[in-house]
């Protein structure tokens, strides 16, 4: 409420009887005169119809203090108290005594929407236990703390800690903290020691029965033996490239947050990639084509990573390709928008005329152990962790992974990297 309202209001409120006092003393003294007893008594008159105007003025007035209750989200709150709530990182809200709100800063309003403020809590949050807890801590005082989900539009996991403050009128505050990372990071977990024992139990188990079947009946039988012993290699194979995976995805990420200080070229890189991937592509008929744009940048980044990045893409596209096809591997200059303006990358893009990939998988495809065909992959010697392993390189390289496929048009993998800075840019910058 502006100053003018509030002295207006205060006015106001003495309006008529000031008026009416300064009609009358001014009436008094000019019909009778200036006689010392009715200029006694209008001056009086004159002197309380001031006298009560200035304390109207000096009194708040009954609107004035029904706004205070009215809003005490910005009364109660000192200015710096509700600056300092509004940008918590947490999302915070404060209820009357009846559960109306009061306040709810700028992430609770992520959560619940704008305009929560004089709303009732139950009208915004729909979530029974939480709305339990809460009017059982206005009733009793007593603190409560509850995990609760909120399943849409994308599931979110909160944990809520709900006090009363001492002050009058009674205020309960409702702070919430996201577990949302936590609660994924766990299931990933779990996800990941399940299918990895999985992974590892199918190979073990046909190995140890092979092996008691060649201890038993099948001891003297050649051709058993000769067939269960290629199996079995076959099984320990899996199992060792499993095993390997396992320990690269593992060194990767205990190196992610550091990133790479060598200079590279990403045209070698390549072309030793698909010099080491060119006699499996030959067993079916795939032909192996590089494009390389002149004038290349080198590239920041780690040689040996690099190239099981690259191998991990091509081995992919002559794994998924059509028999007897082609893989396209391109580098070209790129350009990208970073937090420093534009910047200078080299990108790699490997594509295959194979059956493409569904759209609802493209998401999923760097994912541990998520396969589009569990059957083939595992039949072509996959692991389920090769994309996995080329997201955390990107990662740890500041690149950048984009995936493009249509069912039936085969599928698109471009990789881009950050140039390394030349010699010039280094001098400058010393």
């Amino acid at each position: 409420m502006s100053e003018e309202t509030v002295i207006w209001n205060y006015l106001r409120g003495a309006l008529w009887p000031g008026l009416a006092g300064l009609v009358v003393g001014a009436g008094i003294v000019l019909w009778h005169g200036p006689e010392p007893l009715w200029l006694v008594a209008g001056v009086a008159l004159l002197l309380a119809a001031f006298a009560a105007v200035l304390t109207a003025r000096a009194r708040p007035s009954s609107d004035d203090a029904a706004g205070a209750t009215r809003d005490p989200g910005r009364v109660g709150l000192p200015p710096l108290a509700r600056e300092v709530f509004e940008h918590l990182p947490d999302p915070l809200m404060l209820l009357d005594i009846g559960g109306r709100v009061l306040f709810a800063n700028s992430a609770m309003r992520t959560v619940v929407g704008v305009g929560a403020e004089n709303k009732h809590v139950s009208s915004i949050l729909r979530t029974p236990a939480v709305l339990e807890a809460i009017a059982d801590t206005s009733t009793t005082g007593e603190p409560s703390s509850i995990e609760f989900t909120v399943p849409v539009p994308v599931e979110r996991h909160y944990q809520a800690y709900i006090a009363r403050m001492s002050s009058q009128p009674p205020v309960t505050t409702l702070l919430l903290h996201d577990l949302t990372a936590i609660k994924r990071t766990e299931q990933m977990r779990a996800d990941f020691v399940a299918n990895a024992s999985h992974e590892l139990r199918t190979p073990l188990a046909a190995v140890s029965g092979f092996i008691d079947t060649l201890k038993g009946h099948a001891r003297d039988d050649a051709e058993a033996r000769d067939r269960f012993l290629d199996i079995m290699s076959v099984e320990a194979g899996r199992m060792r490239r499993l095993i390997e995976d396992l320990l690269s995805l593992t060194r990767i990420e205990l190196n992610e947050h550091v990133r790479p200080s060598g200079k590279v070229s990403l045209e070698a890189i390549i072309r030793e990639a698909t010099a080491a991937l060119n006699p499996l592509a030959q067993i079916d008929d795939i032909s192996l084509e590089v494009s390389v744009a002149p004038n290349l940048a080198m590239v920041t980044g780690e040689r040996d990573e690099l190239i099981q990045l690259f191998q991990n893409l091509i081995h992919n596209a002559i794994k998924y390709g059509r028999p007897g096809g082609h893989v396209w591997i391109t580098l070209a200059s790129a350009q990208a928008q970073g937090g420093r303006g534009t910047v200078s990358m080299v990108s790699a893009t490997i594509k295959d005329d194979g059956e493409g990939i569904a759209s609802d998988a493209i998401p999923r495809l760097t994912e541990r152990f998520y396969r589009v065909d569990v059957k083939r992959s595992r039949e072509k010697g996959g692991t389920g962790l090769g994309l996995a392993i080329v997201k955390h390189i990107v990662n740890r390289h500041q690149g950048r992974l984009t995936i493009e496929s249509r069912a039936g048009e085969g599928s698109t993998f471009t990789v881009s990297l950050p140039s390394a800075p030349t010699d010039n840019a280094v001098t400058e910058l010393l």
